[in-house]
C-alpha cells in the first residue's frame, strides 16, 4: 500500500509541481477560445454544441500527457525498481491512473467552467458538463495511462498515441457530448464506458509494461 500511495503522490506532484498538467489545460481553454471564433458568434449555435466543444477539446488535451506517464519512469529504471520490490505492474499502472486523475481532473473542471462561459452556457448546462467530466474522466486517465504504457519506448510515440486513443475514447466523447440533451441515461452509459475503462485498462497498462521490460 505504501508503493501505491507513493507512485499517486509522485503522479501527482508531476502534475502540480512539475506543470505536467498545466499544458493540456492551456490547450483546452485555447480550444475553447478558438472555436466561437471559428463558427461566430450565435449565441443559440454556441450554447446547443458547446457540451461538444469542450468534451472535443478534454479529450485532445489529454492526448498531450501521455508521452510522460510511463515511458519516463521506465527508461530511468524505476519500473525495474518497483518490481524488485515485489509491486505488479497491474498496481503500478492503476496508482498512475488514480495520480494521472488527480492531477488532471481538478483543473479540467475550472478550466470547463470558463470555456462553458465563453461558449454561452447556461448555468444548467454547466453543471451538467461538470458532471459528464467529473464521470468521464476516470475513463480519459485510465486509457491515457494504458496508451502511454503501449508506445513506451517507440518512436513516434505521441503520434502513435493518437491512433490507439482517440478511437477507443470516441463512446466517452458521445456519451459526454449527449449528456446535455440526453440527461440521466446519456450519463448512466458515460459512466458504464468509463468504469469499463477504469476497472480493463490497468489490467492492459501492466502487461504492456512487462512486454516492454522483457
Amino acid at each position: 500500500m505504501s508503493a501505491f500511495v507513493a507512485i499517486v503522490w509522485r503522479e501527482v506532484q508531476r502534475g502540480y509541481v512539475g506543470g505536467g498538467a498545466l499544458l493540456p489545460v492551456a490547450f483546452f481553454l485555447l480550444v475553447a477560445t478558438l472555436f466561437p471564433f471559428a463558427i461566430g458568434p450565435d449565441a443559440a449555435v454556441l450554447a446547443r454544441v458547446g457540451g461538444g466543444v469542450i468534451w472535443a477539446a478534454a479529450l485532445l488535451a489529454a492526448l498531450l500527457p501521455v508521452e510522460r506517464l510511463v515511458a519516463p519512469d521506465a527508461e530511468s529504471g524505476v519500473l525495474d525498481q518497483l518490481v524488485v520490490r515485489g509491486v505488479s505492474m497491474v498496481t503500478v499502472a492503476l496508482a498512475k491512473t488514480l495520480g494521472h486523475w488527480l492531477a488532471f481532473t481538478p483543473p479540467l473542471l475550472a478550466a470547463a467552467v470558463l470555456a462553458a462561459g465563453l461558449l454561452g452556457l447556461s448555468a444548467e448546462q454547466v453543471l451538467q458538463v461538470e458532471i459528464s467530466l467529473l464521470i468521464g474522466t476516470p475513463g480519459l486517465a485510465a486509457l491515457a495511462v494504458a496508451t502511454g504504457a503501449l508506445v513506451a519506448g517507440l518512436r513516434g510515440a505521441g503520434a502513435i498515441a493518437g491512433l490507439l486513443m482517440l478511437p477507443v475514447a470516441v463512446p466517452l466523447l458521445i456519451f459526454g457530448a449527449g449528456s446535455l440533451t440526453g440527461g440521466a441515461g446519456a450519463l448512466q452509459l458515460l459512466g458504464a464506458v468509463s468504469l469499463l475503462l477504469v476497472a480493463g485498462a490497468p489490467a492492459l497498462a501492466g502487461a504492456a509494461i512487462r512486454a516492454g521490460r522483457d
